[in-house]
């Protein structure tokens, strides 16, 4: 007695059903972009930098160590307080000798630990940027009675050419080396 074979199942269209799924779900599906911090770098250049002697007076140096601790000009800080302060810093509003001259001339030195936690950096240079976002809703208002988001793109030059945002990041540390 010759044994039958069992029946084959046609598969031929299984490919193309899975083509047409993978097709669908490409065309379909959103990619979102990562978004991360913002920052325009200068120009490559092969000659090196001119050395600027700057006025240490003009500096306000952020350092952020392994344990996430700040230390702002050389004293413990607090996250809390950083926004606050840089704003006085960089506006130097009772002319100050140990603030900056100028906003002009006013540098923001941002330095971390290899070993600061990057949530704790993210945090103090959002602190550092708001402050001179701050700054510049406050002359924007002060001028014309609007935030500066809302000006123009000629009002908003003035602004920022007056209040430029200058935030330095140095080379991090290595891990646990303070300076």
């Amino acid at each position: 007695m010759a044994r039958r074979k069992p029946p084959e199942i046609n598969a031929s269209s299984m490919a193309d059903i899975a083509f047409l799924l993978l097709i669908f779900f490409l065309v379909t599906t959103t990619i979102v972009e990562d978004k991360g911090v913002l920052v325009r770098l200068p120009p490559w250049s092969d000659e090196p930098p001119e050395n600027l002697k700057m006025n240490t007076r003009n500096v306000y140096s952020v350092l952020v160590n392994a344990e996430n601790q700040l230390l702002v000009r050389g004293e413990p800080a607090s996250l809390e307080t950083l926004k606050e302060n840089t704003k006085i810093f960089i506006s130097n509003p009772q002319r100050l000798e140990n603030m900056a001259e100028d906003p002009k001339k006013a540098i923001v030195s941002l330095r971390n630990d290899r070993g600061t936690n990057y949530e704790t950096y993210l945090t103090v240079y959002n602190e550092l940027k708001a402050a001179y976002n701050e700054l510049r809703d406050e002359m924007a208002n002060r001028r014309h009675g609007k935030d500066f988001e809302f000006l123009t793109r000629d009002q908003q030059r003035v602004i920022a050419s007056e209040l430029p945002l200058v935030i330095s990041e140095a080379e991090p540390t290595n891990f646990g080396e303070e300076q």
